[in-house]
């Protein structure tokens, strides 16, 4: 980076830090952004067949949630050490590291799918008792299956080109796959042309052809690359060192999503046993938290590729004035996330009042409600996310966050949902209002062990 060859501290090396943390950060910005529209949009199409529909589709979701957190948990080990090795000048440990992550994300994605195919009714009665949402979610699962094997590839490739600043040509590959789902589930959904009308049937379809798009597009994108190439005996090499530096990563990384994760299941599990109102309305807040979160987890995922390439320079002093900078551009896009949340609350009722399908009253009432806690809630969400998963992890400290997020989240927020909901019997509101009180609870001691500096290490080898 040019800032390297700068004093630290200068206006001019300032200028050249946020220029390249922008030129990393805006490209994966823009990648969630159009991750949430296709969420939007299923919303938007699934509220123009039913609102059981909708509650199912959320529900039935929730598996693809789960696989994706303890997917997430391999891209960021493999993020981690690729941004390291990228620093230090080693192309081949990269390649290898890609391999051995591809690798372990295909086997894990394929006991999801064969679970949602196989058993399907079985998941949906995990999260909710109504026979309707469970048929619906049924249907969804079946077709949707294949799209997870497809999706953990594109998800570990994606995520370790980023890592050696590859961000511009993950975008664009990661956008032109979420156009196409989002065509393909109007076409799928309300039948246009010579597609068949097919409801939450075709929003699962919709995705699996666009996973096998992206997909296809990965393989030729590794194979041609000259900065780092998918090499095929890397997903079949014995890793030696690597590997296990590698699984030392993974694994408290993996843990901590997916505990993350089910945390996150168990709360669409309390809400779904409350009433589908609820859930519905929980649907519709999802989809714009994650509008206004998408410049959160960019400016964090910049944070890992910025840092952990840093590190692996062997710049440990500029790493931590970057932490610092960077804590200050997850405040910021806290706030401007929060602000667009607001300024979204008033339109998103409106549509959800004329459009969405047999939607009952209370659930507009509980949606409003929502939109006003995810408001302030992402500010903890976005400086958490950037400690835990942007700073932490840059440097290799994956335990630390799987500790934290352990005790914060099944500690309190678990039993305290289940306390208030089915023994204390509260309003549902209060339910959703105690759940999103998690990320306040543990962010105090996030800053407590960010001041700590254990995180601030290089983890390359010599020999790789």
């Amino acid at each position: 980076m040019a800032e390297a060859r700068m004093q630290l501290g200068t206006r001019q090396e300032k200028r050249a830090f946020y220029r390249n943390a922008l030129a990393i950060m805006l490209p994966i910005a823009l990648q969630n952004l159009m991750d949430t529209a296709v969420s939007s949009a299923d919303v938007i199409m699934l509220s123009y067949v039913s609102q059981a529909a909708l509650s199912a589709s959320s529900l039935a979701g929730q598996v693809a949630f789960i696989m994706s957190n303890l997917i997430y948990g391999l891209s960021s080990a493999s993020a981690v050490m690729a941004a390291q090795y990228w620093g230090k000048g080693d192309k081949t440990a990269v390649e290898r590291v890609l391999g051995m992550a591809l690798r372990l994300a295909l086997l894990v994605s394929a006991v999801f799918a064969v679970a949602a195919a196989v058993f399907p009714a079985q998941i949906m009665r995990i999260f909710t008792p109504d026979p309707v949402l469970i048929a619906e979610g049924e249907i969804y699962l079946r077709a949707v299956s294949a799209s997870y094997v497809l999706g953990a590839f594109a998800q570990i490739y994606l995520s370790v080109m980023r890592s050696v600043e590859r961000v511009v040509i993950t975008a664009a590959v990661h956008g032109g796959a979420v156009l196409m789902n989002v065509a393909l589930n109007a076409c799928f959904i309300f039948g246009v042309g010579p597609f068949p009308e097919l409801g939450i049937l075709g929003v699962a379809l919709a995705t699996s052809i666009t996973r096998a798009a992206e997909t296809l597009v990965c393989i030729i994108d590794g194979r041609l690359c000259r900065r780092i190439r998918l090499r095929v005996k890397y997903l079949w090499a014995r890793g030696g060192q690597l590997m296990r530096d590698f699984v030392k990563l993974a694994i408290p990384a993996a843990a901590n999503d997916i505990i993350w994760g089910l945390a996150f299941s168990v709360y669409s599990v309390i809400l779904g046993h409350l009433s589908s109102d609820i859930v519905a309305a929980n649907s519709v807040a999802s989809v714009v938290r994650n509008l206004g979160t998408v410049m959160c987890f960019g400016t964090a995922s910049a944070a890992g590729i910025v840092l952990g390439k840093t590190m692996g320079e062997n710049r440990l002093t500029e790493a931590r004035t970057y932490a610092k900078r960077f804590i200050g551009m997850a405040v910021w896009t806290a706030l401007i996330g929060g602000a667009a949340i607001l300024l979204l609350r008033q339109p998103v009722l409106d549509f959800m009042h004329l459009y969405v399908k047999d939607a009952t009253q209370q659930a507009k009432d509980d949606l409003g409600l929502m939109l006003f806690i995810n408001a302030y809630y992402i500010m903890g969400m976005s400086l958490n996310t950037m400690l835990i998963c942007g700073i932490f992890r840059s440097g290799g400290d994956v335990r630390y966050g799987l500790i934290c997020d352990t005790v914060a989240m099944w500690g309190y927020a678990v039993p305290m949902g289940l306390l208030c909901a089915f023994v204390l019997k509260l309003p549902e509101m209060w339910v959703y209002f105690i759940l999103c009180l998690d990320e306040f609870v543990k962010l105090p001691v996030n800053f407590w062990y960010y001041r700590k500096q254990r995180w601030v290490r290089n983890i390359t080898r010599q020999e790789a």
